[in-house]
């Protein structure tokens, strides 16, 4: 304990002074702050702590994935697969039909029912199971295997897709995690528009390009009656206006590579270029399309239907209509993030308020101030100028966790600063142990030099297993955790790491300084 290595006390004050720096910043208002971080370099100590939900206000969202959507899309693909199959290869069949989970039939000739089964499953052999019902009826329906995979999928999919999307938007340290099955939890700090953010998370986002079936009349149109293979759409700019495409997607919207809004005859538009395979795609339908419409559509919507006048070869295009600079932009920014696999529904929707967040802060500030001066006088009553020594770590505790916290750009939410707080008690226990040990070796005889390395040497087997047990469980309240409780453990966390430091090496420096500089005949504890 008398003897510390040049190197060490170099990298204690080194990293006690980078905590100060990388902590400074807090203290500072936003626009000091934001000038900095635009003059300075990256690597600079420029980055504050972010702030919860719970703190600045925002919104909070609670999304269901409709992944009923995707099963029946899935079914609507395979009714349309079993309708051309089985006409191409001339069976015959009545009451084509489809329920939750799969499609059913009659095969005229009973004679005919196998190959007709046969037939409609060899389009995905992996996934569909068959029964055979009175002789001729077909029933080919997914199996729940399949079903739940899509489910998993569409889940995981649709939260990539909002982190995406809300990326976009700018918010800083969004939480975005699943909640159950098929929900999706999303909070959003500081959203000062969180309407923007219902539309854009509410548009499934999916753009096809499909040619438009000319041989439908507005009569039929009106009627709602379509052929076979195609089916009606209404007309984005023009409501009670429909046009009749053709169910086959010439080219998806997964191909695209990048949009942008932009200007054209002084009217915002939306440009748009697709991948080498969706140039190809889109190469090819226009080349034997000339002449004929085709439909640019978006979540079952025609944005608009423009006149193939001659091939397009150069991967790229232009989605027009009656946009306005914001509409454009939020077009782009979806088309960019990619199409949801889901609809989403907004099932619970929560707005904090900033006068609430700035509530929080001012009871978490003086909660804190209360708490650290208890813990200042309980330990300079008890034990003087170590006390002293403790309370002059405890600052520098609470300065690495600012530090820590700010380059980890960790949100601290309500829980967090409770984190802290308790922290801030538990941060003296080392130097209790330690104390108390010192204690009892003066009072067994030993010297001043012989007491304080006892005391250190043999408290610290017990200040590691005292912060171990609290570790473990910080861990698991962050592994079992969500939310505002994985705030709590990641403060409690970094408070525990840091109070070790604190107490084990930065008292350790004190109490060596003033034995050295002093030369007591005893320990004054």
């Amino acid at each position: 304990m008398v003897h510390i290595a040049k190197w060490k006390v170099i990298l204690v004050i080194a990293l006690c002074a980078l905590g100060i720096v990388y902590a400074a910043p807090n203290l500072l208002g936003r626009q000091t702050v934001e000038h900095l971080q635009a003059s300075l370099p990256s690597w600079a100590p420029t980055k504050t702590i972010n702030l919860g939900l719970d703190l600045q206000g925002g919104s909070h969202l609670l999304l269901e994935v409709d992944v009923r959507s995707v099963v029946q899309e899935r079914v609507n693909g395979l009714l349309d697969t079993a309708r051309t199959e089985l006409r191409q290869a001339q069976i015959g069949y009545t009451d084509l039909s489809a329920d939750a989970t799969g499609i059913g039939f009659t095969v005229r000739d009973a004679a005919q029912v196998d190959r007709a089964r046969d037939l409609v499953r060899r389009t995905a052999a992996q996934d569909l199971e068959t029964s055979v019902s009175d002789g001729s009826r077909v029933r080919v329906a997914y199996t729940d295997q399949a079903i739940q995979t899509w489910t998993r999928q569409a889940v995981d999919q649709s939260i990539e897709i909002v982190r995406r999307r809300i990326d976009e938007t700018g918010t800083k340290e969004p939480a975005i995690q699943r909640q159950g099955q098929d929900r999706i939890l999303v909070q959003l700090p500081g959203v000062d528009d969180p309407e923007r953010v219902k539309r854009l998370l509410g548009q499934t986002a999916k753009l096809t390009f499909q040619m438009v079936n000319t041989e439908v009349g507005p009569a039929e149109l009106m009627a709602g009656r379509v052929p076979p293979g195609s089916v009606r759409l209404p007309m984005a700019e023009s409501p009670g206006q429909y046009l009749a495409v053709q169910r086959r997607v010439m080219v998806s919207g997964d191909t695209l590579t990048d949009a942008q809004p932009t200007f054209q005859d002084n009217q915002a538009v939306v440009s748009f270029r697709f991948d080498s395979v969706g140039a190809r795609r889109f190469a090819d339908a226009t080349k034997e399309n000339v002449g004929r419409p085709f439909a640019i559509v978006l979540d079952n919507k025609i944005i608009s239907a423009p006149v193939i006048r001659e091939p397009i070869l150069g991967g790229a295009g232009v989605i027009s209509g009656s946009f306005t600079v914001q509409t454009a932009n939020d077009l782009a920014l979806l088309l960019r993030a990619g199409a949801l696999p889901a609809p989403l529904n907004v099932i619970e929707e929560r707005t904090v308020g900033p006068g609430l967040g700035a509530d929080s802060i001012e009871a978490g500030r003086i909660a804190s101030i209360v708490g650290f001066v208890a813990v200042m006088a309980l330990m300079i009553a008890c034990y003087g100028l170590f006390g002293l020594f403790a309370v002059a770590a405890l600052v520098i505790n609470v300065v690495l966790i600012f530090a820590l916290l700010s380059i980890l750009q960790a949100t601290l939410t309500l829980p967090g600063i409770a984190g802290i707080v308790l922290t801030m008690g538990m941060a003296v226990d080392a130097n209790v142990l330690i104390y108390e040990r010192i204690r009892e070796e003066q009072r067994a005889g030993r010297s001043v030099i012989s007491a304080l390395d006892a005391g250190y040497s043999r408290a610290i087997t017990t200040i590691w297993d005292s912060n171990l047990t609290t570790l473990i469980a910080a861990a698991l309240l962050f592994i079992l955790g969500s939310g505002p409780v994985r705030g709590f453990a990641v403060t409690l966390t970094i408070g525990i790491i840091t109070s070790m430091f604190t107490a084990i090496m930065v008292t350790r420096l004190m109490v060596l300084a003033w034995m050295r500089r002093t030369k007591p005949k005893l320990v004054p504890i």
